[in-house]
């Protein structure tokens, strides 16, 4: 994967009821600018706020039934715009 630039780029998939996959050569850091090691080129990140090994997802969306969609909330009253997914 790579953008425009030929560099490597970085693809944020979020997961309908589920984590934020991140795929590409990421840097995860913590607050304190300590990193994070991911330890492979796909990771889950966690947005239930429930998981046991956070800020990775441990499945744990599945049980607590975490609900939340895969792209933006769209109004279906406004129109949308020209290039709008």
């Amino acid at each position: 994967m790579t953008n425009g630039s030929g560099e490597a780029a970085v693809e944020i998939t979020p997961c309908e009821n589920g984590p934020l996959l991140v795929r590409g050569d990421v840097r995860l850091v913590a607050q304190d600018g300590q990193r994070i090691e991911t330890g492979r080129g796909t990771i889950a990140l966690c947005r239930c706020g429930r998981s046991a090994i956070k800020p990775f997802c441990d499945g744990t969306h599945k049980v607590t039934g975490f609900r939340a969609a895969s792209g933006p909330h769209r109004d279906p009253l406004r129109p949308t715009e020209p290039g709008d997914g």
